[in-house]
């Protein structure tokens, strides 16, 4: 299983993301041990997530969310 992911940060920012484990994978974050993003923007906690098959469908569905306004990942958030 993989899983597309969504952290808010603490300057407000959304990272996207993916993983075949969100908790490790979020603490990684947290420790500025994963994602280039994340080391310079402090990781709050985990937004959202969605499960896939296979690791390619999960890579899609990151490359979609990520070509997203904040504002429609924010609707998907709260959907």
């Amino acid at each position: 299983m993989y899983y597309v992911y969504l952290i808010q940060c603490e300057d407000e920012s959304i990272y996207t993301g993916i993983t075949n484990d969100i908790e490790r994978r979020f603490l990684e974050h947290k420790n500025k041990i994963g994602g280039y993003y994340t080391r310079s923007h402090k990781v709050e906690k985990v937004l959202y997530t969605e499960k896939y098959k296979t690791r390619g469908e999960a890579l899609r569905r990151e490359a979609q969310i990520k070509g997203w306004r904040r504002e429609k990942k924010l609707k998907l958030i709260t959907s």
